[in-house]
């Protein structure tokens, strides 16, 4: 792997083609937010804006703006999703709607906790960009208010039965690894260190079970296993995605076995998870070999390949993995041949099995400014710091 001439890839790709996409074509110049909803060309095609979305991208331009380049037409994009967030996004109580109208008017009740930690994630990194005090609170507040919901995320909007199967899911505890971190400079440090600690047990020693070998979606609230649906759930993407997040804790705690690891498990995860007949990574799987009960579950998805190159690029650099370096090529150029559109800005999102484009589009309900831009950024930094080592 050529790393010097890799990162000049990369960094050409986020600045020369991804932003430009979404600087040009995603604002709404005239009620403010974004439009995720983009096809191949970057038209519009939907204009309801999901709160997830509208977050990530306040967050990217944000971080754009701290890490690479002081551009005021980053941060005025990021300050403009803001203020239409901060107006509309919630409920008065910083409980943050799904989806809203173009005008801002709410669709979806606060009943996904995500909406929830992108807001958090978003206006953190603003703050740090605008030394804005209303910002910062926003995000505290939200965070403080995902914390009192860790028990019942969904509130009065959980449509299970109480009681007859409880399981927890990986989602949370596996997004607040990540999410600490980004917001930690407005944090107490005692909320931060309890977060982190309750976050890496959770994710290391419950939902991985290192009798299977596998990080698993669901688990019993005493953390056992649960023979069903969603308790065989595997996804693949997810649990690779987690131990970046890992081993980015791992650095900052200084604790290298820990960031070994993340890395076993990642390399784990990516050898249950890889379609050897097409190639590419499944979206879903079941633990025991069983039908999936997601009828998508071989379609081959943007994020899953993007978050496990983050990975591997990541766990080569902190331990020297030669099996990590290994799979970062593999992924790397099943990722570029199959994600990325030669002929118009931006990549595609949705492959099947075979790795032929389901959907066209660029953006959409679930697929914004985030991965993409993000995954290119962490690939680009990491192989830079690997060619510096060189």
């Amino acid at each position: 792997m050529d790393f010097k001439a890799l990162t000049e890839v990369y960094k050409e790709e986020l600045l020369e083609n991804v932003i430009p996409f979404w600087l040009n074509n995603s604002q709404d110049l005239t009620y403010g937010g974004f439009f995720s909803c983009l096809d191949r060309q970057g038209n519009v095609y939907d204009t309801d804006k999901f709160i997830w979305l509208q977050g990530r991208q306040v967050w990217f331009f944000s971080m754009a703006y701290n890490n690479i380049e002081k551009r005021e037409d980053w941060l005025n994009c990021a300050v403009r999703g803001a203020e239409f967030l901060k107006k509309y996004g919630h409920d008065g109580n910083y409980n943050w709607y799904f989806s809203l109208t173009r005008e801002g008017k709410p669709l979806i009740q606060p009943y996904n906790i995500f909406s929830d930690c992108f807001a958090a994630m978003a206006f953190g990194q603003l703050s740090k960009a605008t030394g804005n005090e209303e910002y910062a609170q926003i995000s505290k507040k939200t965070f403080l208010n995902i914390l009192s919901k860790q028990e019942n995320p969904k509130g009065i909007y959980n449509k299970q039965v109480s009681g007859t199967r409880p399981l927890k899911n990986f989602a949370l505890p596996m997004i607040l690894c990540n999410l600490s971190l980004e917001i930690e400079h407005l944090l107490d440090k005692e909320i931060t260190e309890r977060t982190v600690d309750a976050c890496i047990h959770e994710v290391m020693d419950v939902f991985y079970r290192p009798e299977l070998g596998l990080v698993l979606e669901n688990v019993t609230p005493d953390g056992e296993l649960s023979d069903s649906f969603e308790g065989r759930q595997l996804n693949p993407g997810h649990a690779i995605e987690a131990m970046w997040f890992i081993m980015d804790l791992g650095v900052r705690l200084g604790n290298q076995s820990l960031i070994e690891r993340a890395t076993d498990i990642t390399l784990k995860m990516i050898n249950k998870g890889w379609d050897n007949e097409f190639g590419g990574i499944y979206y879903f799987l079941d633990r025991k070999g069983n039908p999936p009960q997601q009828l998508e579950w071989d379609q081959k998805l943007w994020w899953v390949h993007i978050e496990s190159l983050i990975s591997t690029l990541k766990g080569y650099q902190l331990t020297g993995s030669t099996e990590c370096l290994h799979w970062a090529e593999t992924i790397h150029d099943f990722t570029w041949n199959h994600f990325k559109d030669n002929e118009y800005p931006e990549w595609f999102g949705y492959l099947n099995r075979q790795g032929e484009v389901l959907l066209p589009l660029k953006g959409g309900k679930w697929k914004g400014c985030f991965h993409v831009p993000r995954g290119l950024y962490q690939c680009w930094k990491i192989l830079e710091n690997i060619d510096g080592k060189k």
